[in-house]
């Protein structure tokens, strides 16, 4: 069978509509149906339950199109490898943050590469690890960059170490917090925190030093992927700002924020890396860019 119909069979269990699976693989819906009966046919083996709401996989079809997706992806990163290979050439490229990175050196990092690649284009998600790696795995962005920490174990994932980076919890300028040598957990929760999403880790001990059961979730006044918004609020009401010290220096340096001494609490720190698909090629765009990040090069 043709790398072709096997790029539209991963198409439908992607899509389970012959309809949108047509529009990906830019085919009318009975073009791709027959490709699909013929791709059956040919193996002897029922792929798909055509249902009243959606098309799925049968056991048979899901393993065969486990297979077929190694396939349609290898001949991607052919296809890219050989071009590469021809062109050697920098091009654009896209890749994505976790709101850490974002707020502790990506401008300066972009700033560089404008000033030194002006006709590059380059486009950057910044989100949570979660919704960076389902962006990996659909090949949409080339890398992305955050803690991972949770990042589940993977055989098609990649994982380099960065730099740590270490972090805290602040307040504004007058803030009652402020004046104190150290504060106790339960005292600066009582204010209110902001922060990212906390890995899963930093949420047991965080938990454990409050007190909570082992059931009980642990709240935050505000959950935010952007350490710039969490900033602004911090700045403007008596909640506590947690977040790495290369993302509030400025703010310290200039007297807006004041960084609490927590009673009891171990220090904290993010553990940042770079996370690419295992067998793909990155562009050299891509590894210039990894190259340059802190901890790497």
């Amino acid at each position: 069978m043709d790398l072709k119909r096997w790029t539209h069979v991963v198409a439908l269990a992607d899509r389970r509509s012959f309809i949108r699976a047509a529009e990906q693989v830019h085919l009318s819906q009975p073009a791709l149906t027959r490709s699909i009966q013929a791709a059956e046919a040919e193996l002897g083996l029922q792929l798909f339950d055509r249902g009243t709401n959606e098309v799925v996989a049968t056991p048979a079809g899901e393993f065969v199109i486990a297979r077929a997706r190694q396939l349609v992806f290898n001949s991607r990163c052919l296809e890219r490898d050989v071009e590469l290979y021809r062109s050697r050439s920098l091009g654009d490229t896209a890749f994505g943050v976790g709101p850490f990175p974002a707020a502790t050196f990506l401008s300066q990092l972009m700033a560089g590469m404008r000033r030194e690649f002006p006709g590059i284009n380059l486009r950057v998600e910044i989100s949570n690890w979660q919704l960076l790696l389902k962006r990996l795995l659909e090949e949409d962005i080339e890398f992305f960059v955050a803690d991972t920490r949770d990042l589940p174990p993977d055989p098609n994932l990649y994982v380099r170490a960065l730099r740590r980076e270490p972090g805290g919890f602040y307040v504004r300028a007058g803030h009652a917090l402020s004046t104190r040598k150290s504060v106790t957990l339960q005292q600066l929760w009582s204010h209110g925190v902001l922060s990212v999403r906390l890995p899963t880790g930093v949420r047991t001990v965080v938990s454990r030093l409050l007190g909570l059961a082992p059931d009980a979730e642990l709240s935050l006044a505000l959950e935010c992927d952007d350490v710039e918004v969490l900033k602004e609020v911090a700045l403007a009401c008596d909640s506590v700002l947690a977040a790495p010290h290369a993302a509030v220096a400025e703010e310290v340096a200039a007297g807006k924020l004041h960084p609490l001494e927590v009673t009891g609490l171990p220090s904290q720190s993010s553990e940042m890396g770079v996370v690419t698909l295992r067998g793909r090629t990155p562009s050299p765009m891509a590894e210039l860019i990894i190259s340059r990040l802190p901890g790497k090069g």
